[in-house]
């Protein structure tokens, strides 16, 4: 087990979804330079692999499973992959996600579902399949949420609805699962630099690029990274990237009209990269 004073994570082993690319890629790495093991996944098989590769080749002890996280049978395929490898799990992030760029009112109810299954799922199955090894370790989960659950996304119904029932989620396993010291926390990630080809969905499933960020807003995702790390050393419950993220915070709680009317401002301006 780990505290808020270790300064080393050897002997733990992490699972990371959604960690063959992004986010999830760098933050595996950020956990192997503080000395875990960590299991990769993805959906992509050549993707996947080469992201292990490139871990491998700088020393680090890495296992990897192409798993579908809305399958629940793929959770149990990825969980055994940790045991199998390094016979332990401590630490679980479930990173991997589906995003969207459609309003409400176009989406397909299939799209909609897809989106959400791989919020909500995509979190509940890896977290199902791996609980008995959680326990067991004391250890760890952490649940990658999002600023726009915070206030909601004009044309992110889908994927804000996903985001915010993790927050919840997590609240609620906290008190269920009290006695057995198992860590649950949440991070709010805001704006971050993707991948070249980051794609998300539309009003019909199909993938789309992301729409226009300011780049001064974004973090990078090896920064993005750190932030996580410390979280989960820090067994920290809530953990809100970005300045952005923590006055959204502040005003959806203080000043919810001001809060609905600065996303709503910034929308209409931003709109012509929706449509």
């Amino acid at each position: 087990m780990f505290n808020k004073k270790s300064t080393s994570l050897a002997g733990q082993v992490a699972l990371i979804t959604g960690s063959e690319s992004g986010i999830g890629r760098e933050t595996a790495r950020a956990f192997c330079r503080q000395g875990a093991a960590v299991v990769l996944n993805g959906r992509q098989a050549e993707r996947l692999e080469s992201t292990r590769q490139a871990l491998a080749a700088e020393g680090f002890q890495v296992a990897a499973c192409v798993a579908d996280v809305t399958d629940y049978a793929a959770c149990e395929r990825l969980v055994a992959t940790a045991i199998a490898a390094f016979g332990r799990l401590d630490i679980l992030i479930t990173n991997a996600s589906i995003s969207q760029r459609a309003y409400f009112a176009d989406m397909q109810p299939a799209v909609f579902r897809q989106v959400l299954d791989s919020n909500v799922y995509g979190s509940v199955y890896p977290l199902k399949a791996a609980l008995p090894y959680l326990i067991q370790a004391r250890g760890s989960v952490t649940f990658i949420s999002s600023i726009s659950a915070l206030n909601g996304m004009p044309s992110g119904s889908a994927y804000c609805a996903g985001k915010a029932a993790l927050a919840n989620l997590a609240h609620t396993l906290r008190l269920e699962l009290a006695a057995t010291g198992l860590h649950f926390g949440v991070v709010h990630i805001g704006f971050t630099q993707n991948d070249p080809d980051k794609r998300v969905l539309n009003a019909a499933g199909q993938p789309v690029p992301i729409a226009h960020r300011p780049p001064r807003w974004q973090k990078s995702q090896a920064q993005v990274a750190a932030i996580i790390l410390r979280h989960v050393r820090r067994r920290q419950r809530r953990t809100v990237i970005s300045g952005l993220g923590r006055l959204i915070l502040v005003v959806h709680a203080l000043l919810p009209r001001l809060g609905d009317w600065v996303v709503l401002t910034s929308q209409r301006r931003l709109r012509n990269f929706y449509e």
